[in-house]
């Protein structure tokens, strides 16, 4: 129990070994608490949207109805594209290669992947390839 507590009160810190297992246990908790966060909205949206399969008598109810249908599975294919990023961090995890830039193989910083778990860019390397995405949409 109180290994769990000091889990739980655990934060990485720059001052330690660059991806310990310590730091490994902390995002794979860390990605499969926000996997599951999403598994079970996915869930909860699937029987809202059963519930609501009424016929609506008024055409604009209808057209309103149709519209938070399209917005709800459009953000729920987001969420699926999301969990196949988490699961590729997950992965990287496994395999020892979290936490590394794909383009520099650096170490991506602690405050980055805390903040967003499934990067695969260090931030320099992120804003090089959107200023590439900007120029090349650009034309």
């Amino acid at each position: 129990m109180a290994a769990d507590i000091a889990a739980e009160n655990y934060r990485p810190s720059d001052d330690e070994p660059f991806m310990n297992d310590r730091q490994k246990e902390y995002f794979r908790r860390k990605l499969l608490k926000w996997k599951d966060e999403i598994l079970q909205e996915a869930r909860e949206t699937l029987a809202a949207l059963q519930a609501e399969s009424e016929n609506h008598a008024d055409i604009a109810d209808r057209a309103s109805s149709e519209t938070d249908r399209a917005i709800e599975l459009r953000a729920r294919d987001r969420q699926r594209k999301l969990i196949s990023k988490i699961d590729a961090a997950l992965t990287r995890i496994d395999d020892g290669s979290y936490g590394y830039c794909e383009e520099t193989g650096d170490p991506i910083s602690l405050k980055r992947l805390d903040a967003r778990p499934i990067a695969t860019l260090s931030i320099e390397a992120q804003e090089r390839h959107e200023r590439r995405e900007r120029v090349y949409r650009d034309d």
